[in-house]
């Protein structure tokens, strides 16, 4: 049905008389004018047979509340120009204005909360517009428009947001940190430590211990006590100066939660995440509600999904257990794309070849200073149609069409394992010979593609709940290249998130390490 059929059975429905031809010659211009980009409100008044859904006043106040309570979503409400509408409202009554005005007015009203519906379920940014790397379809089910109309009717709209919005728990959560953190910038926010070259350790005592105490105990992160001051013999002016064990232990949960090295010690990069300003940390959620817009829809019940920001990885098992690992990601100029596929198939004992880029800016550099490299990373030297070649015989200044390829083995840059699954940026999930990297907080060391600590044990988590017929560590010991196919895909999933709720409903701050959070921001915010 056409939005001009609409709008015509809207108003004959409704019990208007056209006083003029022109009136109905506004309305069908004005549908006309819409109805190729809106036909979302095509099929929400054809739920409505064509009943009008904004004429009494208690719809239209009740629609500006509920457009005035997205910015607990971390939407702007005047997105949706809430009070315009009440506004609008009260001057179509009190002027008693022609059928068309009053079609003119549902049709805003409707887009507005259609909008609102919209922005709550697939996010109010494009990510293919601000980031050229993003492979992720938005998987949010089509609204359902005909119980939009019906919670119309009700006056019910906040059920109507609650369908939309992403059913998952992280959502709620990330909702709830983003209304804790506005209470704290409402309250004043938190005191800044001043700047300093030493470090703060336990047991020192410091001008700037009470203003660390304080800075953690109003993000909850400490529970002052006056036990805690004067655990000692100190006096009451001495006391409260000294960096004792519980605050310790409240600097190591927040440096955990920030990917900082948890050794309790007050150093330039924990002083950095400390005077981080609020309004900071709120626009940091806000951004990652969008993100989450974009993502939890439709998740399968098993998946692999890795937290590129978090170096974590995550398989969702069949059975309902989760195994994690930590992992290592692509260097900020070299970055892990955000995508959404599905594993086929394993490589065991495989062998690399260099890609175009490592060869050229890492690879190259290297064997011109040192031919012997060659032969430490056990690399051969293969012509365009893959004959081997003698490494002497090669002009490495300028070394044409050659391919550098390693051999399996312990130094294999892949390691032992290879997780697939197509996509267009040629990343995968894999093994690594430098197993040290794991021991870091942050992560970003790659060439773009995902290293797993603990790879071999996913591997066989992955035959045995797909039922392939595969035992990891035997066929690995063999040492002979060979791909095993899954008997079924298992979904993969790389996304990119600054701010995770942890199982205990605290937030984790990561560094935005590809810096993409403030182009997101800025997108968000734009009218």
């Amino acid at each position: 049905m056409t939005l001009v059929l609409v709008v015509g059975m809207m108003l004959s429905m409704s019990g208007w008389a056209f006083a003029e031809e022109g009136e109905a010659a506004v309305v069908v211009a004005l549908a006309e004018r819409l109805a190729e980009e809106e036909a979302a409100l095509q099929d929400f008044y054809a739920a409505r047979e064509g009943r009008l859904a904004w004429q009494e006043a208690e719809a239209v106040t009740g629609l500006a509340a509920a457009l005035r309570s997205l910015e607990a979503d971390g939407l702007n409400p005047q997105d949706y120009r809430p009070d315009a509408l009440v506004a609008g409202h009260r001057q179509m009554r009190a002027e008693e204005q022609t059928p068309a005005a009053r079609a003119r007015f549902d049709l805003q009203a409707s887009r507005a909360l259609l909008t609102a519906l919209r922005h709550l379920q697939r996010g109010k940014v494009d990510p293919h517009r601000i980031d050229p790397d993003w492979e992720v379809p938005i998987d949010a089910p089509p609204l359902d428009l005909a119980a939009v109309s019906r919670v119309v009717d009700a006056r019910r709209f906040e059920r109507a947001f609650a369908q939309a919005r992403p059913s998952a728990v992280p959502y709620e959560r990330l909702r709830a940190g983003l209304a804790r953190y506005r209470h704290i910038e409402r309250q004043g926010g938190w005191p800044r430590l001043p700047a300093r070259q030493q470090s703060l350790r336990p047991g020192d005592l410091h001008d700037d211990v009470p203003l660390l105490r304080e800075r953690l105990a109003i993000i909850g992160e400490l529970e002052v006590m006056v036990a805690d001051l004067f655990a000692g013999d100190e006096s009451a002016d001495v006391a409260p100066r000294r960096y004792n064990d519980a605050l310790v232990a409240a600097v190591k949960r927040f440096q955990r939660r920030h990917l900082l090295e948890p050794d309790g010690i007050v150093g330039p990069r924990t002083r950095e995440a400390l005077n981080v300003p609020v309004d900071e940390r709120i626009a940091q959620i806000r951004v990652n509600l969008e993100r989450a817009r974009w993502l939890l829809h439709g998740l399968p019940d098993s998946f692999v999904l890795v937290d590129i920001a978090g170096y974590r990885i995550s398989y969702f098992r069949p059975d309902g257990g989760v195994w994690r690992s930590r992992i290592v990601v692509g260097r900020p100029y070299r970055r892990t794309p955000s995508l959404r596929s599905a594993i086929t198939h394993l490589t065991l004992n495989p062998t690399w070849t260099v890609p175009p880029t490592i060869l050229r800016e890492d690879v190259l550099p290297k064997v011109r200073r040192d031919l012997g490299y060659l032969w430490r990373e056990d690399l051969m030297v293969l012509g365009p149609s893959g004959q081997r070649l003698d490494p002497r015989e090669v002009d490495w200044s300028r070394p044409g069409n050659i391919m550098l390829r390693q051999r399996p083995g312990p130094q294999n840059a892949l390691g032992r394992v290879v997780l697939r699954f197509p996509n267009d940026h040629l990343v995968y999930l894999h093994d690594t010979p430098a197993q040290g990297l794991f021991a870091s907080e942050q992560r970003a060391f790659s060439s773009g593609c995902i290293r797993v600590q603990g790879v071999l044990e996913l591997a066989q988590h992955l035959f045995d709940d797909t039922g392939t017929p595969a035992h990891v560590a035997s066929l690995v010991a063999e040492g002979t290249t060979r791909n095993i196919h899954l008997e079924r895909p298992v979904p993969v999933i790389l996304h990119y998130w600054t701010v995770h709720p942890g199982e205990d409903g605290e937030l984790v701050f990561r560094p935005d390490v590809y810096l993409r959070d403030a182009t997101l921001l800025s997108a968000l915010d734009r009218p």
